[in-house]
């Protein structure tokens, strides 16, 4: 929109009142962040010269998007912005440490089976490399956190996750691990696949529209928390993957990258009770300290029903 029009006395009358602006009820906060967002459209729709028809099929796209709004998000870089955001604040408030965030995702599901030390996440039912997961849990001073909670998902070896694939049984490559005495955790689960978003859906639409694609590379899930510590939303990524680097959603992210050691040596395969050559991957997790208790909790959002 030209800003003459923006400002013009017609305009401006309007979006005071598309926002409640000339109301005495509701959110000061809510009215001024709506009346941006609608002078934002405005805008668009005047500087780019938006034709009616176009207007009409992007609300038709919205309608039938709604979906999929769990992945446009991201594939608008929209998850990753506020982590951005966040990262900057960090900086200039001088934090520093502890182990990169970055984007949760819409696959959660809550209330995951809880185990101690160690947890075998697949149910056993797919071929595929086996993955040995472990590491520790520590503070900023790097001395280890016994009780500390790691909240695991992934997806299986076609890169699905369960729940939203009837396919799988509940809680399927889901759960929750509670650190021993030193802080340490483990898991066995088969190495992830990565996975595309729905092929012909909202968020394939679009992104083929500006030519991208929708892929992500393999990757697997954390939550992390204890009491006194900044709750951590992470995934690392599986190193090789040809979309590591190239990840719609905006996800990876320099530390989140850990070695891969692939063991076919008898002796290390006999000791975790496998008969196959499996990948191992160690990382440890570092919590910063929370500096009040709303850091120390999960973010609130809208998030898949638990299962049962």
């Amino acid at each position: 929109m030209t800003s003459d029009l923006l400002n013009s006395p017609e305009i401006r009358r309007l979006l005071d009142r598309v926002s409640g602006l000339d109301q005495q009820n509701g959110s000061p906060r809510a009215k001024q962040i709506l009346r941006r967002v609608v002078a934002d459209i405005y805008a668009v729709i005047d500087e780019f010269n938006i034709t009616p028809e176009e207007f009409w099929w992007t609300l038709a796209f919205l309608q039938t998007a709604s979906p999929e709004f769990g992945l446009i998000a991201p594939g608008l870089g929209l998850d990753h912005f506020l982590d951005i955001r966040m990262d900057l604040a960090d900086g200039e408030r001088g934090r520093t440490g502890g182990t990169p965030r970055t984007i949760e995702g819409p696959l959660y599901v809550p209330g995951a089976p809880l185990k101690k030390a160690y947890a075998r996440l697949d149910d056993g039912t797919e071929t595929g490399e086996v993955l040995i997961m472990h590491g520790t849990v520590s503070g900023a001073d790097h001395r280890p956190i016994a009780g500390a909670i790691v909240d695991v998902w992934q997806a299986n070896t076609r890169g699905a996750y369960s729940h939203f694939d009837p396919l799988q049984p509940a809680y399927n490559n889901r759960r929750r691990i509670e650190t021993d005495g030193a802080g340490r955790y483990k898991f066995q689960a088969m190495l992830p696949a990565g996975y595309a978003v729905p092929p012909g859906g909202a968020t394939d639409r679009l992104l083929a529209a500006v030519g991208r694609h929708g892929r992500r590379p393999a990757h697997i899930h954390f939550f992390v928390s204890a009491p006194g510590f900044r709750h951590l939303t992470t995934q690392i990524n599986i190193d090789g993957d040809p979309y590591l680097h190239d990840d719609f959603a905006y996800a990876t992210r320099v530390g989140l990258i850990p070695p891969i050691v692939r063991h076919v040596a008898a002796l290390a395969i006999q000791k975790e009770g496998l008969k196959a050559p499996f990948t191992e991957i160690e990382f440890n997790f570092e919590l910063l300290d929370a500096l009040d208790t709303k850091e120390a909790e999960l973010a609130l959002r809208k998030r898949a029903e638990a299962v049962g």
